[in-house]
């Protein structure tokens, strides 16, 4: 059976689909992918962007000294940690208003959002003299980029049917976190260019740089975006759901228990990923190739999808407990790297962080949709209607939104574990023990929640193990 797509609600607005039936396998070969798939692509390219105006500052700080602001390590940090705050607030009202105004449409505007933060950083690092609060606005801005992780997920779960939308899912995220590493790793190349505009000031090894090269390109790069989701992406009339419809989310209990874990996960790789370069430079200052920090957030992005895969084939739960184990490994290491002075082990160890982050986001996340349509199949008797299927997809994406959010919180902390460490000891190895803790933490309310015999027995459907 074929099935047509009409666009006849609201019938005088562009661009959204009201038939739309991805578990329909006739619909789905006949039009549906082809559509979804075009969608991913353009909300991959925006919350690519998104992560890389989030994490600009990461790149920016250890110049500014050379730059001359005589900014202090702990103001430093405070700038790598107020995108990070400001964003992971922002991650639920992005998520509540793709369901309100359309995926295609915020898309649109998140990416054009992005001009202000790097129209600002681009001005402060351009006007010698630029006090201090100038930046923070502009880290307060940058913000904007953090949320567009959580209406991007939240969009595309609804394009896809339940046995792709791991897949999809893992795609769309690590294309996203994959943003990080793109501004770490261009950052620096095109800091060295003098494109127009004076030089900030020098390297110790005499080079000149041009910081107003990185929030320049990533302003063309949003403005790009935003005019590509306006030609080529769809907002799906399914999707739209009013705020009251979405506050059930927050009455589950796996909403919250997987919120807390995100912390331990996603808080990791995007609080290393802010804090990387930085943390570099007042461990080991002789080094100068930060590009190199670019490595970790990558690696990270990259091994996303695996661990989804391993969620959908194998179990979720065990997963994220060995990534949890494999974590404290690396920053025992890391800790171990910095007091034996060898950057060597210092940077494998993170490099297991980052990998391991990266792991257990994609097993963690895949999850969450899973666990939901398992509570509906089981609230149903069994086998859940389509009605009651599309209920638990809107339950769904309002309880990504928060997961991603109090997760992305994590990061702050990450960041603030290293601001307090450092001024009171001038190292960041308190605050490397206080992570080891953390995650042998993580690591029990997860055994507890989804591992313990008991509860498989009971609920293997909910157990996010293979559900």
């Amino acid at each position: 059976m074929t099935a047509t797509l009409t666009q006849s609600a609201p019938p005088a607005r562009k661009g959204w689909i009201t038939d739309w039936r991805p578990d329909d396998e006739a619909f789905w070969q006949s039009t549906g992918r082809k559509v979804a798939r075009r969608n991913l692509v353009w909300s991959v390219l925006a919350e690519h962007l998104g992560f890389s105006v989030w994490t600009m500052f990461s790149i920016i700080t250890p110049f500014l000294a050379a730059a001359g602001y005589d900014f202090t390590t702990s103001q430093l940090f405070w700038l790598t940690a107020v995108p990070n705050l400001v964003g992971a607030f922002l991650r639920i009202p992005y998520t509540a208003a793709v369901a309100l105004f359309g995926g295609r449409n915020w898309t649109i505007i998140s990416a054009a959002l992005l001009v202000l933060p790097t129209a600002l950083l681009a001005y402060c690092v351009m006007t010698p003299g630029t006090p201090y609060w100038m930046f923070v606005l502009s880290g307060i801005l940058a913000g904007f980029g953090g949320g567009n992780f959580a209406s991007s997920m939240a969009n595309i779960s609804y394009f896809y049917p339940e046995r792709h939308r791991g897949a999809a899912l893992g795609i769309n995220a690590a294309g996203g976190n994959i943003g990080v590493s793109a501004v770490q790793f261009i950052g620096p190349l095109v800091i060295g260019l003098a494109i127009f505009g004076t030089s900030q000031g020098t390297t110790p090894a005499g080079k000149e740089f041009f910081l107003h090269n990185v929030p320049l390109l990533w302003l063309v790069l949003g403005v790009f975006a935003a005019i590509m989701a306006w030609r080529a992406m769809d907002n799906l009339a399914v999707a739209r759901t009013p705020l009251r419809e979405q506050l059930p989310a927050l009455t589950r209990r796996h909403t919250w228990i997987m919120s807390v874990l995100y912390i331990g996960t996603f808080g990791s790789f995007i609080g290393y990923s802010f804090a990387f370069p930085l943390v570099i430079k007042i461990e080991f200052p002789e080094f100068q190739s930060l590009w190199i920090a670019a490595l970790g957030p990558l690696v990270g992005s990259l091994v996303r999808p695996i661990g989804g895969w391993f969620a959908d084939r194998l179990a979720g739960a065990p997963i994220t407990s060995g990534a949890f184990i494999l974590m404290g490994v690396g920053a025992m290491g890391a800790i171990w790297g910095i007091n034996t002075g060898s950057f060597a082990l210092f940077f494998t160890s993170f490099m297991l962080l980052f990998a391991m982050s990266g792991i257990a986001n994609g097993s963690t996340y895949r999850s969450i949709p899973a666990i939901f349509q398992a509570e509906a199949a089981a609230a149903a008797g069994g086998k859940a209607s389509e009605t009651e299927v599309v209920q638990a997809k809107k339950i769904t994406a309002a309880a990504l939104g928060w997961i991603s959010a109090i997760g992305a919180f994590g990061g702050f902390l990450i960041n603030q574990g290293f601001r307090i460490a450092n001024e009171q000891t001038g190292s960041v190895v308190p605050a490397m023990w206080a992570f080891v803790a953390a995650y042998a933490v993580f690591l029990v309310i997860n055994w507890w929640c989804y591992q313990r015999t008991v509860l498989v027995e009971k609920a293997p459907s909910l157990a996010y193990a293979k559900v």
